[in-house]
């Protein structure tokens, strides 16, 4: 008998209404869904569909309409502590005048880790994304994708049980990005951390997840929660030119289509 693997993510019934100027906009309309622990589940959808919405309302950063947010059984109220995130505004969440190594051990300190404790937890952090050499250096000082690996570093040397991520390859180069795919499930696999991991790249949500969530168009609902049944050995040359990947991504980009076209399930 198999043992299902237990819950991280609890999403039920999630509603997010915006209110302002003597208006009501509707960004998310009812969305439920469960993500296990150690799953790595993309989401994509049009442009607007609400995505970074959804994110920010399971991150604890914006307050719901309605609807629950459980991690790890308990109820989200505000960022919680078994919880980080990557955005893609790397440069944004940096502070240019602190090295890499204090940007990554900043959470850290908040969180009272002791300081030995803390300079072990950040060492394998910035080893793991490959950016060891770079400690003394200042985020300005770095390329693009190298200031995306230092807050991939600062977000698992916290050691979260999830790790939400909004679009945190958008703005690098496609060699970059491709580099920083690998790194992600490379350090998924090792660390066994649940990933929730939201892009626009249809290609790069069937190449990461094993599951795709596919968002329709703004209230925002699911489309379709679809398994990604590739081999769990993924790289860039064989999975991305196989047939089942390019079988998957038309699939996904239908889907995506007839969500740009006003297709709902909820209306159908």
């Amino acid at each position: 008998m198999t043992i299902a693997a237990p819950v991280a993510l609890d999403i039920s019934g999630v509603r997010k209404v915006y209110q302002g100027h003597g208006r009501e906009v509707e960004a998310v309309r009812e969305l439920t869904f469960q993500v296990t622990r150690g799953e790595f589940v993309c989401v994509v959808g049009p442009s607007g569909a609400g995505k970074t919405t959804l994110l920010r309302c399971i991150a604890g950063l914006l307050d719901l309409t309605a609807g629950q947010v459980s991690l790890d059984g308990t109820k989200v109220t505000g960022p919680p502590e078994g919880m980080a995130v990557v955005f893609q505004e790397y440069g944004r969440s940096l502070f240019p005048w602190m090295t890499v190594r204090q940007n990554v051990e900043l959470p850290l300190k908040e969180k009272g880790v002791p300081r030995a404790k803390r300079g072990e937890k950040v060492d394998t952090a910035l080893e793991a994304v490959g950016l060891a050499d770079s400690a003394s250096a200042h985020p300005w000082q770095l390329s693009g994708g190298m200031q995306q690996r230092v807050a991939i570093a600062r977000a698992i040397a916290y050691e979260p049980t999830v790790l939400l991520m909004d679009e945190p390859f958008a703005a690098v180069d496609a060699q970059t990005r491709a580099e920083l795919e690998d790194l992600v499930r490379s350090l998924w696999r090792r660390m066994g951390v649940t990933i929730l991991f939201v892009t626009h790249d249809i290609d790069e949500a069937v190449y990461l997840g094993q599951r795709v969530l596919v968002l329709s168009n703004r209230p925002t609902v699911i489309l379709e929660d679809v398994t990604v049944d590739l081999p769990d050995e993924r790289d860039q040359l064989t999975t991305r030119s196989s047939p089942k990947f390019g079988e998957l991504r038309g699939h996904v980009y239908e889907q995506i289509q007839a969500a740009k076209k006003g297709y709902r399930p909820d209306e159908a």
